[in-house]
């Protein structure tokens, strides 16, 4: 799934969080910001991770937003190999014995100099809203220096 020229990337850990995503996708479209959803696991395949962040602002990209549960580990990922803002939704998990709570400390604790913006358990359309708003502002701040 993915734009012509996409602004925002959104990245899952696996493929049954495409889904769960989806509030995320529809809020950009419904707001006219192109973005693209890619699979990447920070476990499975940390190189894909890495190689993705550290491309992204290349490719275009000025926003990523992660959804991932369990030890949540995609967004501090993703966010120690990029600038870029890093925008976390925790994802709650069959698997989960603390119902999300597990996947959002996991994104909240980031060590000193590997920042994510954190949105709460499930809220993938409030983290479209961020990421919106982040674009928002760098354009204003672009076009009152220009």
């Amino acid at each position: 799934m993915s734009s012509a020229d996409p602004v925002v990337g959104i990245l899952v850990g696996s493929e049954s969080d495409r889904e769960r995503m989806r509030d995320a996708v529809d809020e950009l479209a419904s707001r006219g910001i192109e973005h693209e959803l890619e699979v990447r696991s920070a476990h499975r395949d940390p190189v894909a991770v890495a190689q993705y962040a550290s491309s992204a602002r290349e490719r275009g990209l000025k926003v990523l937003i992660c959804g991932a549960g369990l030890a949540a580990a995609l967004p501090g990922v993703v966010a120690a190999h990029t600038d870029l803002p890093v925008i976390g939704v925790p994802l709650r998990s069959s698997k989960s014995v603390l119902d999300g709570l597990d996947a959002l400390l996991s994104m909240v604790q980031m060590p000193p100099g590997v920042p994510v913006a954190c949105v709460g358990v499930d809220s993938a359309k409030n983290a479209a809203v961020l990421a919106a708003r982040i674009l928002s502002a760098a354009s204003e701040h672009a076009a009152t220096i220009s």
